[in-house]
């Protein structure tokens, strides 16, 4: 829990956006308006994700727990 609540992950980099967020029109607003050059990004697959802070695997010898089956190690 503490490495979820680190300061580094709590405000991360700004990520760089494929669709930008914008209106189609402008109404009594200060959103910014939709224009010809703000396109979309269309992806051939799902995103790509990368958990941070993981603890190491830890490699468990199967031939040994099929030899003894009640142990915990």
């Amino acid at each position: 829990m503490a490495d979820i609540t680190s300061p580094r992950n709590l405000n991360p980099a700004r990520r760089h956006r494929s669709y930008p967020r914008v209106i189609r029109r402008a109404r009594h607003n200060s959103y910014r308006v939709k224009r010809p050059a703000d396109t979309g990004t269309r992806y051939h697959g799902p995103p790509t994700i990368r958990l941070v802070n993981l603890p190491a695997p830890v490699m468990i010898n199967l031939a040994l727990v099929a030899l003894c089956p009640g142990r915990t190690a």
